[in-house]
């Protein structure tokens, strides 16, 4: 890393398809024009600063020009990156353009907000080099759209998806929300049905969690906001799945499908993968072999460093041995792609290995451990169980 300038079927696929070991980019773009009661991730609502946060932020590139050498992703995330004007992602895809080398052709992602969506819009993001676009949809439910506080209906929500479909990407992904108070199975079946019908390349489908400072967590605690029991949330969980993989879709990740392994996030794969990435923005992460950083989680003081020729960096840490492998186990087990026991299981827990294998967690194929539907259900836990 630079210092600053002043000082399912669940037989694996091939672990190379649709996956190279060249870094990826992400940009977070911390602006909305309201914050969902569900989401902890940084943003903010000012939005008079996103010109003065651009200029830094095509500032803080220069300080990694040389660190990273080519990358064959570019994800624009948030926040709410459809938020910038046009000219803005123009100049925020050209700057980078000008600083970083991009293979051809190279994942370009941009994820966008229903009523942020013009046909205009997205002719123009293509003429960038967007080449696939994540919609939050959450939902098809008019009443669970106002719920879940988001700005749009869902009628926005189609309008905006056969919009996408005219201008021409083929590859765009919708996320949907389930596990909310109420919800059956079968509404959640009618929104997969629904979704399914635009023929998506891609679904995340998100389990609602109550996390950090937000307004459903202080409505939980307060005991205003009851999610469904666990075995509720498990049952949508299978039915999520089965439903997906029975559609043609590949269960790649636990809240992740896709129509084939072409259509899998290339970006996102690099996470679960060791792969390295660089993170641009306010509270965006970075990892080069065994360091991690990440940059302040506040605009001002991004903003404060950056003008003050300092890379914006909030912490840091130099991830040892253990602790790779750890997260490899936590990776692991929520991916097709599994572990390879040779490389991270000790053996004295390979007994352990062998009990899961019994009880249906995991399957066995060659050396590579691939977790179940079942063991997705208790991705978090396994880890603990064989490190």
């Amino acid at each position: 890393m630079s210092r600053s300038r002043k000082a399912h079927s669940w037989r694996p696929l091939k672990r190379t398809m649709n996956r190279t070991d060249l870094p990826g980019l992400y940009i977070h773009i911390p602006f909305c024009k309201s914050k969902c009661p569900y989401c902890d991730f940084y943003s903010v609502t000012e939005t008079d600063r996103i010109e003065e946060w651009l200029q830094a932020l095509l500032i803080e590139s220069r300080y990694y020009r040389h660190d990273f050498g080519t990358f064959d992703s570019l994800y624009l995330g948030g926040g709410t990156p459809s938020l910038l004007h046009p000219r803005q992602i123009e100049k925020l895809i050209t700057g980078l353009r000008d600083v970083f080398t991009f293979d051809d052709p190279a994942e370009v992602t941009m994820e966008l907000n229903p009523d942020d969506v013009t046909r205009e819009n997205l002719a123009f993001y293509r003429s960038l080099g967007v080449n696939r676009v994540s919609l939050g949809v959450q939902s098809f439910v008019e009443e669970e759209v106002r719920f879940l506080g988001r700005r749009h209906t869902s009628r926005q929500g189609v309008s905006a998806i056969e919009a996408i479909r005219e201008t021409g990407f083929d590859e765009f992904s919708i996320d949907l929300m389930y596990g909310l108070p109420g919800q059956s199975i079968r509404t959640w079946g009618s929104i997969l049905k629904e979704a399914l019908s635009f023929s998506p390349a891609h679904l995340s489908c998100y389990q609602l969690t109550v996390e950090g400072d937000t307004l459903f967590s202080r409505m939980a605690k307060e005991e205003k906001l009851k999610l469904p029991e666990d075995s509720r949330q498990a049952d949508l969980f299978v039915y999520t799945s089965e439903y997906l993989t029975g559609s043609g879709f590949i269960h790649y990740e636990v809240s992740n499908f896709a129509k084939g392994p072409e259509t899998l996030s290339r970006h996102n794969v690099k996470y679960w993968q060791h792969t390295p990435y660089l993170g641009l923005g306010p509270s965006a992460h970075s990892l080069a072999g065994k360091k991690r950083w990440w940059n302040v989680r506040d605009v001002d003081q991004y903003l404060e460093s950056i003008h003050g020729d300092h890379i914006p960096v909030g912490g840091f840490e130099d991830l040892s041995s253990s602790q790779m492998n750890l997260e490899k186990l936590l990776f692991g087990f929520r991916t097709m792609w599994g572990i390879d026991v040779r490389q991270i299981i000790p053996p004295p827990a390979r007994e352990t290995i062998r009990g899961l294998c019994d009880s249906g967690f995991v399957t066995c194929h060659d050396q590579n451990i691939i977790p179940t539907l079942k063991g997705y259900l208790f991705a978090d836990k396994l880890p603990l169980m064989v490190s």
